[in-house]
């Protein structure tokens, strides 16, 4: 007979406290360097803070791994309770948090499963609804495992960015292509590869961001056969309400999705892309 199981994530996963209660996940927080400070993800520091902080001082914080042996000291607690653990980790090619995750979990004997989401922000979020449902059918922490390293494929995930400011300061977007986009009022969409989580830009949309974010839902969602409606992700760093509800409404309108879930990105998304960049993540079939 297995072991029962516990689930854990690393932060980025950004569910709403709502979904973290329901899902019973232990997150780990990664780490946030900022103006010769360092802070923990959504503990002591929250993406309002990053853009006051920005706005006041132009300052930009970075982001850290969590290193073997602190995910080492996170696990031991449950594998001593008799618990196995499922880790759900930011895609490995975004961050080595899950290889680091990985080798921890070595010191284990089986007991400790980390999975390599493929992916950030609720795209990993995803994962984490889906290995809360099979935990809670009954399934090994192996075949938890297993089952959702299979399903990180069918994830989609991308963010349009109002701007490239962000971007730009931490060294992801040159002078010349924030210029041009600021100039031509282009924002971009930011696409995520769910095989080794890469990212990549996709279409540069132009125009206000309500335009913007009416043709963004529209191309992701409308006449799709192929994606599953039991639930969708909508993603945001801080940014106006009213923005947020018109892309819930549309979401809504497009396809008939069971549950539409909003969540608001955590640091790590926020850091790197600023305010007004929101995402809709769905799985496909």
């Amino acid at each position: 007979m297995s072991n029962p199981v516990i689930l854990c994530a690393d932060s980025t996963c950004d569910l709403n406290k709502e979904l973290l209660e329901a899902t019973k996940v232990h997150l780990y927080p990664l780490h946030v360097n900022l103006d010769g400070h360092t802070y923990q993800d959504g503990v002591d520091l929250s993406p309002e803070d990053i853009i006051r902080i920005y706005d006041e001082r132009r300052v930009l914080p970075s982001t850290a791994a969590v290193n073997v042996q602190e995910y080492i000291e996170f696990f031991r607690p449950f594998v001593d309770e008799g618990y196995d653990v499922v880790h759900i980790s930011l895609g490995s090619g975004i961050s080595s948090s899950h290889q680091n995750a990985r080798l921890a979990a070595m010191e284990f004997d089986g007991r400790v499963f980390a999975v390599d989401s493929g992916n950030l922000s609720t795209g990993s979020g995803h994962l984490v609804l889906e290995a809360a449902a099979r935990i809670a059918e009954g399934l090994s922490a192996e075949e938890v495992a297993a089952q959702v390293t299979v399903l990180r494929e069918t994830v989609c995930s991308s963010f349009v960015v109002d701007t490239l400011e962000f971007l730009h300061k931490g060294g992801r977007c040159s002078a010349l292509a924030k210029f041009g986009a600021n100039l031509l009022r282009l924002k971009p969409c930011i696409r995520v590869d769910n095989r080794d989580s890469s990212m990549s830009v996709g279409k540069k949309y132009r125009g206000s961001l309500n335009k913007v974010l009416e043709d963004y839902v529209k191309e992701e969602l409308a006449g799709r056969t192929d994606i599953r409606l039991d639930k969708v992700f909508i993603t945001h760093s801080p940014m106006d309400a009213a923005y947020v509800e018109q892309v819930k409404e549309l979401v809504k309108a497009t396809l008939p999705f069971e549950n539409v879930y909003e969540t608001c990105a955590g640091c790590t998304i926020t850091a790197h892309c600023g305010p007004n960049t929101l995402g809709v993540l769905y799985m496909v079939k």
